[in-house]
Order: structure tokens, then C-alpha cells, then sequence
């Protein structure tokens, strides 16, 4: 990209936000903020025990990343968020009017598959259903990319460079 903006690398669990976030907040030169280390420790005991966040769970995490990609404005940075409806990035945006989103894609059963084969994290494979459920895929008017998960997570992180390459320069929105 040419200028440092906040990238928020979002979809649902198991597209690979926290593999695909650090390689790219390395190869564009900024730092990478986990969105699931936002999380207060009643959003995680929810999702652990298999219960979807609703709403009013949300927002205070929402908050907490708006702020981290506030304070990193015009220095860059990359953050990982599921950011799943319009609403949540509209929320974002609010926060950080800059962010730029790289939306993670993918076949559901593939998605599926990675998430059962991951180890220690507290989100459960039968979550998977209310994420896509949830999921409102970026609107032509939002700011970001779809990228697609298939492949090494070297070649997605290409994938999502090249795409934020092609990107026109939002400083002159």
C-alpha cells in the first residue's frame, strides 16, 4: 500500500485472521494487535462454552479495536477482527474513519476442516453455522478486499498485499 493505513483483516473463525494477520502486518512493515486479546474474559467463557456473542457483547470489544486502529493512524498498523456485519465495520470505520478491510473467504467445509484441526483455541467448530449466518460480506462502498483462503498462507498473504496494492489511494477520499 502507499501510505500506512490500519488494515482489519476480518471473516468468520477459521478463515486464518490471526495466521494471515501477522504475515501481512510483516510484509507491509507495521505492527499486528490479535482482535480475540480485545476480547473481555465473559466473551470467551461464552464462546468456550459453545454460546454465539450477540450484540451487547460486541460492542465494548468492537470499542476496544476501534481504539487500538484510532491510535494507529497514519503509522499503520493490522489488526484481526471477524467483523462480520456492516454494522461492526460501520462501528470501526467510526472509530478509525481509515481502516481498510481484507475480507478472508472461503468454502465452508474447507473453513470447517481448519478450525477442527487447530489446537487451544476457544472457539468450537459448532459456532461455525451462526458465523456464516451472521457473515454480511464487504458492500461495494466499504474499503477492503475479499480474499480467497485457499492455498499456503503465504500465497493468501500475496493474495491480500496484491489486492491492498490495487487498491485506489483512499488518502483523497
Amino acid at each position: 500500500m502507499r501510505t500506512p493505513h490500519v488494515v482489519v483483516v476480518m471473516g468468520v473463525a477459521g478463515t486464518g485472521k490471526t495466521t494471515i494477520g501477522p504475515l501481512l502486518a510483516a510484509r507491509l512493515g507495521v505492527p499486528y494487535a490479535e482482535g480475540d486479546d480485545f476480547h473481555p474474559p465473559a466473551n470467551i467463557a461464552k464462546m468456550s462454552a459453545g454460546h454465539p456473542l450477540d450484540d451487547t457483547d460486541r460492542w465494548p470489544w468492537l470499542d476496544a479495536i476501534g481504539s487500538w486502529a484510532h491510535g494507529r493512524e497514519g503509522l499503520g498498523g493490522v489488526v484481526s477482527s471477524s467483523a462480520l456485519k456492516r454494522s461492526y465495520r460501520d462501528r470501526l470505520r467510526a472509530a478509525a474513519p481509515g481502516v481498510v478491510f481484507v475480507h478472508l473467504t472461503g468454502d465452508r467445509k474447507l473453513i470447517e476442516d481448519r478450525m477442527s484441526h487447530r489446537q487451544g483455541h476457544f472457539m468450537p467448530t459448532a459456532l461455525l453455522d451462526s458465523q456464516f449466518a451472521t457473515l454480511e460480506p464487504l458492500a461495494a462502498d466499504e474499503p477492503g478486499v475479499a480474499v480467497d483462503v485457499t492455498g499456503s498462507p503465504e500465497e493468501i498473504t500475496a493474495r491480500a498485499a496484491r489486492a491492498l496494492d490495487a487498491l485506489p489511494d483512499l488518502t483523497r477520499q
